[in-house]
């Protein structure tokens, strides 16, 4: 059962975890950041709670870490509880959700434990940690079995996508692709078809494509606005196109991915 710990001081070396959030955001992907997970809210922290993810403490105020209960009946961590003002200081800004929760990264899963499953989403380019948490959140709702990180993706497990994802990104599987666009013939030797999304006017319409004459599909986007690279289009072995109506060129890249997985999910 977690330790219910009430904390007066903001000053308290306890909550150095949850301190100043606002520098740089303590992203694990910079110099400085600090390695772990943070969570924040409800909702978010108790899916950090039931994930892989070694927790270290929380911190809020009663009301949350109340809500809690049940959640931290079965977890070995403190919980600080503080006052609102006190968690302000701590974070460095007002934390209308209440309560946040730490945990340690651990170790990602290889690439080959990944490619077992039938449907993977593969991303290029995405450094908006918003658009990430989106598609992490559309990829565990529409059954993805894994999304895989190429050139110049951001950090998955960056706040801000954690919470954006609504703590989904704690359960999907994922890994990098270090040797891009090369590693994509390791996933197509693996069994994937590999189609590639693009606005581009020759690329096949995607209702064309029958789902279940793909065993295995792996989807590639690329970031909002320059789209995928063109190496990473001609490793693909198609690229298709969500048609649009009017003078409307492009989709939000979550949004075109979430078309895209949801149709290709069928079989």
């Amino acid at each position: 059962m977690a330790e219910r710990l009430t904390v007066h001081d903001a000053a308290d070396p306890r909550l150095d975890d949850f301190r100043d959030l606002t520098v740089a955001d303590r992203r694990p992907d910079r110099p400085g950041g600090r390695g772990a997970v943070i969570a924040e809210g409800v909702v978010v922290v108790r899916r950090l709670l039931a994930s892989p993810y070694p927790v270290r403490a929380l911190l809020g105020v009663a009301a949350r870490i109340d809500d809690l209960g049940e959640d931290l009946s079965t977890v070995d961590v403190p919980a600080y509880v503080v006052t609102p003002e006190v968690m302000s200081a701590v974070v460095g800004f007002h934390l209308n959700r209440g309560v946040l929760a730490v945990a340690e990264r651990g170790s990602p899963p290889s690439l080959d434990e990944l490619l077992t499953g039938r449907l993977l989403l593969i991303l290029e380019g995405v450094n908006d940690h918003e658009n990430l948490g989106a598609l992490f959140r559309n990829a565990a709702a529409l059954g993805v079995d894994a999304v895989l990180l190429g050139l110049r993706c951001s950090d998955p497990l960056y706040r801000r996508s954690v919470r954006v994802s609504m703590g989904h990104v704690l359960k999907m599987p994922f890994a990098t692709l270090p040797r891009w666009p090369a590693d994509l013939n390791m996933i197509r030797a693996a069994g994937y078809d590999i189609l590639a999304l693009t606005p581009r006017a020759g690329a096949v319409p995607l209702r064309r494509v029958d789902p279940a004459a793909h065993p295995r599909l792996a989807v590639l986007v690329g970031a909002e606005g320059p789209g995928l690279s063109e190496a990473a289009l001609s490793a693909a072995d198609v690229q298709v196109r969500i048609p649009m109506a009017g003078d409307v060129d492009s989709l939000n890249v979550a949004t075109a991915a979430a078309i895209a997985c949801y149709h290709l999910g069928r079989t």
